[in-house]
């Protein structure tokens, strides 16, 4: 009997068969990479589509038989929003007494997905066999090495020793309520059924975002006492509904808890992360001693010699040595030039006699090249460019006032932005923060003052920016306002990435180092910008957030300051931060307060802008400045006008009453809209008014007051243009007004007259109108009444709306 249907067509999905097979049984150990030098003998080809019963059964007729239910709900949690091949593992679990070879295939990620996999499923459960799968997808038949991973949606911990609940109640405290809970089959020592979490992202990870995945997979499992082999992106794992087979135990793989609609945002979900402390008992102190092995500190002190004449050969010792100083390499405590005079000063040390330089180099190569495959890509970290002075500079205070030397140029004057200084603008979401930044950037690219700061030439500047994607990017470039040779200027001297997706850590510093210098390969950039802190914020080893004061300095001297002095020590930085709410009280008493996160960072920088609106109903920003190497610089009022950026005069702002004065200016432009809108109306019923008429009849109507208020409203809009007179009316049934001033008109005015004007198209019948056209104006300067020279055309006095 089989399960497969008969005969059915092969498609190019059945048709992927490949070699990621290694001959071991345990998921940690086998990798599902594949192995180029693996015998052809030792390779099961496996197609869904076939009859698997072509080798005696190992059947237990009353244990668990895979659930397709469950398979299907852990490949929409694991793959739903995935495309691309899923590579699927199956072999023999320990302890059943039987031999077998894995078997591999590759799964389109589609909608037919749940079913291939169930009828795999179904054929290793009677195989004796497990079912694993990477939780990610490659491109080609055959590839599985983590490099090649394409896509993962999801975060999982393996939960496989010590108190499995307590482990899974502190992460549900502090990352919330998992995706799904797997349990994987085995039991611990204490009884406690081992389990996988899983988190479902909103959106698969690509790219460099792989490795964001990979790390935070390894910090959850370091911090709940999990399995740190899930720091590999190709770790393979049990998939749900599965028969697990394991030291005489046949059971299913069940998942216990499954909460489909609980997405979380990898950056969410990270930052959760950093601020989890460790789990009850569990240490983030790395463990390099062995039982059975001598301890690291023991190895780097105690003298080999050749010939076995010690317990500990000298290749041993070397390899002990070598792999200790490559962990700390690996995990960021060392960078590589120090990981190297390590290994060399063990060899010369310790080594009688030394290996060659050659041998040394060859076996540490080997063993980093081991070491990457097993625990994914290393933390490598920056080497400073300007490294502490071995003593610590102090100066008289005659010294310093006898030192004559010029001052060193600004990077942007008014001493804004100073050799080797830190500016950081600051202000509230959708304030206009990058909107203000890329167009000041731009010009100092240029090598053009901006809203009074001046560079003293064009700048080389790197925008290291992690808001806008790239083809937004594009378009917000194209918007800017300026000058066709103001742009051409800045096209090779100013570089930015688009937004990107990855911390400012240990990894992120080495690729924001690399794209840098590789952006300005001849000389290093004047200014390099970090747009957002948030999106970019790495806390350290302690895992803080942008709130602890201890995190905040770690990330402005350990990241922004390291990254800089790697580039060039007098390269300026700029820093963008999100503001909190605060009064407008407290804004006008110190805006600088209003800075997200630790206060260490206003006592780090050396310049500091504060973008506010004072008005939320008005478009002016507030551009607040606090200098340390300068004098004070006197608020800058600037509004965005025709896409440029352009500095107000704050004579022109309001200073005492300012809400009560913008509510009667806003007043005003309502009565304003009310007459010329009650004019036009009446106009379009056949009546005209004098001033006076107008004011009497529409007395505390509509909002406009009495009738001296609406006079006071109309003489202003004579005098700015909006309406004008018709001194003769007979034209339009009126005779001439013997008012001074005649009738008013307003712009767009017309009158029914008698009789009807049929559409000779259409046949429709419209009444007959005709435009009302001024005769005479008020003069702005002077409140003359002056003749209209040509009525069909409404001019305004210069400064009013035209």
């Amino acid at each position: 009997m089989t399960d497969a249907p008969d005969d059915p067509p092969e498609t190019d999905d059945t048709r992927k068969e490949a070699d990621m097979a290694k001959d071991d049984d345990s998921p940690n150990e086998s990798n599902m990479d594949s192995d180029e030098s693996a015998p052809e003998e030792n390779l099961v080809h496996f197609n869904p589509w076939r009859d698997f019963n072509d080798a005696a059964p190992q059947i237990d007729v009353f244990g668990d038989e895979p659930d397709p239910e469950q398979i299907a709900q852990f490949m929409e949690v694991v793959f739903g929003y995935s495309e691309g091949l899923i590579p699927v593992r199956s072999f023999i679990d320990k302890g059943q007494g039987i031999d077998g070879r894995p078997h591999n295939i590759w799964i389109e990620a589609n909608e037919a997905v749940a079913d291939k996999m169930a009828t795999f499923a179904t054929w290793a459960a009677r195989e004796g066999a497990a079912v694993y799968v990477i939780p990610g997808t490659v491109a080609e038949p055959g590839q599985a090495r983590a490099a090649e991973i394409l896509q993962m949606q999801t975060v999982v911990v393996d939960l496989d020793t010590g108190d499995i609940a307590a482990k899974r109640a502190h992460l549900e405290r502090h990352l919330g309520a998992p995706t799904m809970v797997v349990e994987s089959g085995g039991v611990t020592p204490e009884g406690q059924r081992k389990a996988h979490v899983w988190w479902k992202l909103t959106e698969p990870a690509e790219g460099s975002d792989i490795a964001r995945v990979t790390r935070l997979r390894g910090d959850i499992a370091a911090k709940a006492g999990g399995d740190m082999h899930f720091r590999s992106a190709h770790q393979p794992i049990r998939v749900a509904g599965s028969v697990y087979y394991k030291n005489n135990l046949k059971t299913q793989v069940r998942i216990v808890e499954l909460n489909e609609d609980h997405e979380r945002d990898l950056n969410e979900l990270i930052e959760a992360v950093t601020e989890m402390p460790p789990a009850p008992g569990v240490s983030l102190q790395p463990e390099f001693a062995h039982p059975d092995k001598p301890a690291v500190d023991d190895v780097l002190v105690t003298p080999v010699r050749e010939g076995a004449a010690d317990d500990w050969s000298r290749f041993e010792g070397a390899s002990a040595a070598i792999g200790h100083f490559i962990r700390m390499v690996h995990e960021g405590r060392m960078s590589k030039d120090e990981g190297w005079e390590g290994i060399c000063g063990y060899n010369a040390a310790m080594l009688r006699p030394a290996w060659s330089v050659e041998r040394l180099k060859r076996e540490s190569e080997r063993l980093w090249a081991l070491h990457v495959e097993n625990n994914g890509p290393p933390l490598v970290r920056l080497d400073s460019g300007a490294p502490s002075p071995d003593e610590l500079p102090a100066f008289s205070l005659g010294a310093l006032l006898d030192d004559a030397s010029p001052m060193p140029e600004d990077i942007i004057a008014p001493r804004v932005l100073t050799p080797g200084g830190l500016l950081v603008l600051g202000g509230a979401p959708k304030v206009g923060k990058s909107d203000l930044l890329i167009s000041w950037l731009v010009h100092m690219a240029a090598g053009q003052p901006f809203l009074g700061f001046t560079p003293p030439r064009p700048l080389r500047i790197f925008y290291l920016q992690a808001e806008i994607q790239y083809h937004y990017l594009r378009e917000r470039l194209r918007q800017i306002t300026l000058p066709p040779d103001m742009l051409k200027a800045a096209r090779d001297t100013f570089v930015t990435t688009p937004k990107l997706k990855l911390l400012l850590d240990d990894e992120g510093s080495v690729q924001a180092a690399r794209a840098i210098q590789t952006a300005f390969p001849e000389a290093p950039p004047d200014i390099i910008c970090v747009d957002p802190i948030r999106n970019l914020f790495d806390g350290g080893p302690e895992g803080g957030g942008e709130n602890d004061n201890t995190a905040m300095m770690f990330f402005l001297k350990d990241r922004v300051e390291v990254l800089r002095d790697h580039i060039d020590p007098d390269c300026g930085v700029i820093l963008v931060h999100h503001t909190r709410k605060l009064s407008k009280h407290q804004v006008k008493e110190d805006p600088f307060l209003a800075l997200s996160g630790a206060s260490a960072l206003r006592g780090f920088y050396t310049s500091g802008l504060i973008l506010h609106r004072p008005d939320e109903d008005a478009s002016e920003r507030k551009l607040e400045i606090e200098l340390r190497n300068g004098p004070a610089l006197e608020p800058k009022l600037i509004d965005k006008r025709g896409g440029e950026w352009v500095e107000l005069n704050p004579m022109n702002e309001r200073l005492v009453r300012a809400e009560a004065g913008t509510k009667f200016d806003a007043e005003r432009v309502r009565k304003q809209d009310v007459i010329l809108g009650l004019l036009l109306d009446e106009a379009a019923k056949g009546r005209l008014y004098t001033i006076n008429q107008f004011a009497e009849s529409f007395e505390n109507k509509a909002g406009l007051g009495g009738k001296d208020a609406i006079r006071n409203r109309i003489g202003v809009q004579t005098t700015k243009g909006f309406i004008k007179f018709v001194r003769d009316g007979s034209p339009y049934g009126y005779g001439v007004s013997r008012s001074r001033f005649g009738f008013l008109c307003v712009e767009g005015m017309v009158m029914p007259m008698e009789g009807e004007h049929v559409d000779p198209d259409t046949g429709e019948v419209f009444p007959i109108s005709v435009p009302v056209l001024p005769t005479h104006f008020k003069s702005a300067q002077t409140g003359a009444i002056l003749e209209v020279e040509n009525p069909n055309e409404w001019v305004y006095p210069e400064g009013e709306r035209s």
